[in-house]
């Protein structure tokens, strides 16, 4: 399988940087997670459900009031119902912090 088929290509400050292609994270949280591999520990899992249902609903209400376009909307609420299901991964350490990746966008 090639390079492109299992990852993306993401920019940031520091340059680009390879993303596994269905990571819901960008350049910085990639780069974190090579550089700094200081804990195993990671958020709970009911802590990213709720954050995943509050990040859905934002993005409904926010699509209804008409200040965010349809399509992106529903890429968030696409993104938001897999991570509350389990079925996205999210491997950020419970240390990590940087600034989200923006949602993917639809096909």
């Amino acid at each position: 399988m090639t390079s492109q088929a299992t990852h993306r290509i993401e920019k940031d400050s520091l340059g680009t940087m390879e993303v596994p292609a269905t990571a819901y994270y960008g350049a910085q949280t990639r780069r974190a997670e090579l550089n700094f591999p200081i804990s195993d520990l990671r958020l709970n899992r009911r802590f990213l459900r709720a954050l995943a249902q509050i990040k859905r609903a934002a993005a409904e209400v926010n699509r209804d009031l008409g200040l965010l376009d349809a399509r992106i909307a529903d890429a968030i609420v696409q993104a938001a119902n897999e991570v509350a299901g389990r079925q996205a991964p999210f491997a950020t350490s419970s240390w990590m912090s940087s600034r989200p990746a923006p949602a993917p966008r639809p096909t």
